[in-house]
């Protein structure tokens, strides 16, 4: 647990609830002074005395003046959230009677919480550690079932303990070599050397492991961007609007309709996929609002995770289709190839005609076929079949960057042993593995850090 700084033995009340009107809204106060800050406000009966984890109906007063009709929820430290004692305050959703409620607590001695500060308390007593408190923010900005799973996963404590183990054996190592230090003179080993490298060997893969479920992770929290691209005409946005079921992009027959670039959100089996609508690619354009809408397509599909390209079979020629894949592979993109307006042409023909060009799907976006294919090729081409939420997964780029410095440092103290280097340096070597381990879990963390992680929670968690 961290040391406390000034300001946390305030009383503090924020809401938890969404911004705006709605039927109820919900009040928290954490703190010594919650109880009593709530009791004055509650005539009804002395709240102080009644019994944690239990509801009270009644009005809230304060000068005799009714604020509004409540629920009121008590939660004795340390069984509560934050570790401290808990009132949380159901009232009517109207944003005025909020304020004015939040506005009395104030009155009576509570301050304003600062954004995530009721989770920074929970961690400060030892209520969650570092990283299960960021999976808590995760979880309510989850938008999809695979990004709510992992954060789950991660509150619950998965990462952590994956960490928890391997960081109590480096320490027991640790203080064994280091107790070596004080017998130099007997030339002894109290740490051994075989079970070192056994523990070397099993951190490095779960580090490894972890470090590398950070690609997916990324793909969990943040989505997929795919760019659209392909020749004016060739059924860009008709391919848009199937995929969203809906008509978002202006579909014509004339060439070069889309002269900027439309994007949206489509979510295939809990991934977010950006679908980015381009204009036409074409060799050369005198319009200048066309020329321009082309150079945005080009920079979206060099910044796109994955490019769609779309063609239309009865126009392309086989020679150009594979002058385009040679680009797409000289660019290092990852992209698929679709071939539009497929159902006016026998499919046999069609992989006969392209039959040098592999991976090819034949679609029709204006007859809706074939597109569950296209749809389940993104998926497969992104996640390469690794996506398991129940599995740890990073997602966290602070995680992410203190498990490369863990790697190194296993790295350092593997070379350090192999070449025989005095226990000193292994000491030194393992205790920057630890402290890099510390941090993620929030062993060893300055009070900077910790108000710049929970500055980014909204206010009231």
């Amino acid at each position: 647990m961290q040391g406390k700084s000034i300001g946390w033995e305030d009383t503090i009340v924020a809401l938890a609830t969404p911004q705006g009107i709605g039927a109820i809204g919900v009040i928290r106060l954490s703190g010594r002074q919650a109880f009593d800050i709530i009791n004055r406000l509650y005539p009804a009966k002395d709240l102080t005395q009644q019994a944690s984890h239990t509801l009270h109906v009644g009005y809230l007063k304060e000068n005799g003046k009714v604020l509004d009709e409540v629920v009121v929820s008590l939660f004795k430290g340390p069984r509560s959230y934050t570790g401290e004692d808990v009132v949380e305050v159901s009232g009517h959703g109207s944003p005025y009677v909020l304020q004015q409620i939040i506005q009395s607590c104030v009155n009576q001695g509570a301050r304003l919480a600062k954004p995530g500060e009721f989770t920074q308390r929970a961690f400060l007593n030892g209520k969650l550690d570092l990283a299960q408190a960021e999976a808590v923010a995760d979880l309510i900005a989850s938008n999809t079932e695979a990004s709510r799973k992992t954060a789950l996963h991660n509150i619950r404590g998965g990462f952590s303990e994956r960490l928890k183990s391997l960081r109590e054996r480096l320490i027991m190592f640790s203080a064994l070599i280091e107790l070596e230090l004080d017998f130099s003179q007997e030339d002894v080993e109290f740490a051994d050397r075989t079970q070192l490298f056994d523990l070397l060997n099993e951190a490095q893969q779960t580090t490894q492991q972890l470090a590398a479920s950070f690609q997916l992770g990324n793909v969990i929290k943040n989505g997929v961007s795919v760019a659209i691209i392909g020749k004016p005409n060739a059924g860009k946005s008709t391919l848009l609007n199937t995929l969203l079921n809906e008509n978002r992009a202006i579909v014509s027959d004339i060439a070069g309709t889309t002269r900027d670039t439309i994007e949206e959100v489509l979510n295939i089996d809990g991934i977010l996929f950006r679908l980015i609508d381009t204009a036409g690619i074409r060799e050369h354009t005198h319009d200048v609002i066309e020329s321009i809408g082309m150079e945005k397509a080009l920079a979206k599909m060099q910044q796109a995770d994955v490019v769609i390209y779309l063609f239309d079979v009865n126009e392309v020629a086989v020679q150009e289709l594979q002058s385009i894949v040679n680009e797409l592979n000289n660019k290092k993109l990852k992209y698929i190839l679709a071939g539009n307006k497929s159902d006016m042409l026998p499919e046999a023909g069609l992989r006969e005609k392209f039959s040098n060009i592999p991976g090819i799907i034949y679609i029709s976006a204006k007859a809706n076929q074939h597109t569950e294919v296209l749809k389940e090729k993104l998926v497969d081409l992104v996640l390469q079949g690794k996506v398991q939420t129940d599995d740890t997964i990073i997602t966290n780029a602070r995680h992410y960057h203190a498990l490369q410095e863990v790697l190194q440092s296993l790295v350092d103290i593997r070379t350090g042993l192999e070449n025989k280097i005095p226990g000193d340096l292994v000491a030194l070597d393992i205790r920057r593995c630890l402290h890099y381990l510390g941090e993620i879990t929030g062993e060893i963390t300055t009070e900077d850090q910790l108000d710049y992680i929970f500055s980014k929670f909204c206010i009231g968690k």
